[in-house]
Parts: structure tokens; C-alpha cells; sequence
């Protein structure tokens, strides 16, 4: 199935834009009269009709709207961004594709990246969002201070830490439907102030085992096991 994303069919606009419909036309050469899937991103697809196969603006009618399946559980990924901006690519596009709900870039005191341009990562993200074919684009925030993500509101707020003598697995701490807030520190780690500002805030410190793993290994072995954790 082929997914085609649309923002904006909450404001009945019914067409595709340009990208999408020079890649439905040009590409994939569907004409007026076939069936295409559309997502706003936000939960539903649309089985559609293609009224005007224009690779410009090709427009459509909804012939049925859709719900996606509905999860038990959130997850929101709070991570520090890798030096290399290709790793950072291939953690959003990863992480997608598992169905994270939100991602957070944090500015730690050993990060080696205070500023990001968002607008290539949210391409990303819709581009794994309809490969995978999912109907839920995650929420993507702009870099965040460290600090401010200690009083946000979750169910289970956890910390990722490499510390051997920590006994508390992730794969056995965090419980089933939940809303988790999982924190992913920079490759020099958190400092030990934040460290300790976090369990100040009610975050759980967690391992996610023997290995030291990269930043964006780290990420997506987190968003593995909670989705592992609520299969």
C-alpha cells in the first residue's frame, strides 16, 4: 500500500501537494478514476479517488475515512542530538517506523549539537511515516534545555544512564500502558547533576544492558523494548 500524506484534509483541502503529486503521477503514473491512501498524520487514512491527475496539484475525492489502530501506550523519546547529522536522520527515521509518539531534541551539558534545523527531520519522519505505512506522525520538538523536560507530565519518567552498578533493566522497570518519558543522554552521557536533577523529578533511573551504545543505538533500543514491553 502506498501512502500519500496530506496535513491540511482536516481544512477539506483535497489535493495532494506538488512533491506528493509529481511522485503519484510522474512516478507512480496513476490516473483520474484509481484509488490512492491518504493520511493527515494524525490518526486516520482516507481511502481516495483521484479526480484530476495533475502532477502540480493532483486532486481527489474521500471515498472512506479510516481510524488507525489505537495504541494502549505513548512513548516520547527525549534525546540528544548525535554530532552527525546522518545518525540523527537515521534515529528519527527509525524511530518512526517503531511509532514513537513524541521526540525531543535536548541540549545537555555534553552535547556536541545546541542547534538544529528541524525541517529536514520532519521530512524524514514523513517520508518513514508512509513507508512503514502508519497513520501518526510524531511530534517533532526543536531543542530543548535539559532542564525543561524535568517537569513534564508522564506516567513513567525514565532515564537512561550508563552506570554497571544499576540493577534496573529498562526491559523490566517500565510497566505496560503507560506514557513514558525515556531520556537519551549525549555520547558523553548526562552529567552527574542532571543526573541527579532528574531523580529529583521522579525519573527512574534505567540501564538498557552491558553494552555502551551509541546515542542513536540507545534511542532505538528504547523504543524497542517498550513497544516489546507492550506486545
Amino acid at each position: 500500500m502506498q501512502v500519500f500524506y496530506q496535513p491540511e484534509l482536516v481544512h477539506n483541502h483535497r489535493w495532494l501537494t506538488e512533491e506528493e503529486s509529481k511522485h503519484c503521477v510522474k512516478v507512480l503514473r496513476k490516473r483520474e478514476g484509481e484509488t490512492i491512501t491518504v493520511t493527515d498524520g494524525d490518526g486516520f487514512f482516507y481511502d481516495c479517488i483521484i479526480t484530476k491527475a495533475n502532477p502540480q496539484k493532483c486532486e481527489f475525492d474521500i471515498l472512506e475515512k479510516r481510524v488507525s489502530v489505537s495504541k494502549s501506550f505513548h512513548i516520547h523519546l527525549a534525546i540528544a542530538p548525535t554530532k552527525n547529522p546522518d545518525r540523527l536522520e537515521w534515529l528519527i527515521e527509525k524511530a518512526t517506523e517503531f511509532g514513537v509518539d513524541e521526540i525531543t531534541l535536548l541540549d545537555c551539558d555534553h552535547s556536541e549539537r545546541s542547534f538544529i534545523k528541524t525541517e529536514r527531520l520532519q521530512k524524514v519522519a514523513i517520508s518513514a511515516m508512509k513507508q512503514s505505512q502508519k497513520a501518526k506522525l510524531p511530534v517533532l520538538h526543536a531543542i530543548t534545555p535539559f532542564k525543561s523536560i524535568l517537569t513534564l507530565v508522564a506516567d513513567q519518567k525514565l532515564i537512561a544512564y550508563v552506570d554497571h552498578s544499576n540493577p534496573k533493566h529498562l526491559l523490566h522497570t517500565a510497566l505496560p500502558g503507560q506514557r513514558y518519558l525515556i531520556c537519551i543522554g549525549p555520547e558523553g552521557d548526562f552529567s552527574t547533576i542532571e543526573l541527579s536533577e532528574a531523580l529529583a523529578h521522579g525519573f527512574i533511573k534505567v540501564s538498557l544492558g552491558d553494552s555502551r551504545l551509541r546515542t542513536e543505538t540507545a534511542g532505538i533500543a528504547a523504543c524497542c523494548l517498550l513497544n516489546a514491553i507492550n506486545t
